[in-house]
């Protein structure tokens, strides 16, 4: 084992995202761009190997030039069900996490997730904007495979409660929670288009 540790991104576009009349939020443009892309731009540079977990349109995916995985299976069982698939694929000690649909994430935000995970012997290490934590913006060690398979096999899906039960870290973002807006709805797209001057 090198003293480097390895890591491996995720990002989590595996959902139905239902408010968005079922169209796949991480293909939908922002700003001209794919969401999934802002995702791939931020997380590229912190990683060893970059996943796209995608249960819908992987050939669209895989044209972004990284591996696509599926859940295991296909009943869209959330972020955790990601997460786990991820974690079957990753040869690394570590997962860094993120949605598809949060273009204002960036590299730095990552790298801040990283090494507070390090700097404290967590297990995970989770966003928190001041007020309330963004369960899937995490990096996470990859032995708790074994928690997580268990937990999901168990017919438990919130992300929260099984992030509880870790040895768990929280890392503050609260002078810039904006960075966690994420796309529900084209309102919300629109809106965010609209009034996001940070890229």
């Amino acid at each position: 084992m090198n003293s480097q540790t390895k890591v491996t991104g995720v990002i989590l576009a595996g959902g139905r995202a239902r408010r968005m009349n079922n169209q796949d939020k991480g293909l939908v443009n922002f700003k001209g761009r794919p969401m999934v892309s802002y995702a791939i731009a931020a997380l590229a540079p912190v990683v060893d190997c970059l996943l796209i977990n995608a249960n819908r349109n992987i050939d669209q995916y895989r044209q972004f030039g990284w591996p696509v995985i599926s859940d295991r299976t296909d009943s869209f069982d959330g972020p955790l069900a990601g997460i786990l698939t991820a974690m079957d694929h990753a040869d690394a000690d570590v997962l860094v996490v993120i949605p598809c649909d949060s273009p204002l994430i960036k590299t730095e935000h990552l790298q801040k997730l990283l090494l507070t995970r390090a700097e404290n012997n967590a297990d995970v290490a989770v966003a928190f904007d001041g007020v309330r934590l963004h369960p899937v913006f995490l990096a996470i060690k990859t032995s708790l495979q074994t928690s997580l398979q268990d937990y999901l096999a168990n017919g438990h899906r919130k992300v929260a409660v099984w992030l509880d039960r870790q040895n768990l870290i929280q890392v503050d973002f609260s002078n810039e929670p904006e960075i966690f807006c994420n796309v529900n709805t084209m309102t919300e797209l629109s809106v965010l288009e609209e009034t996001n001057h940070f890229n």
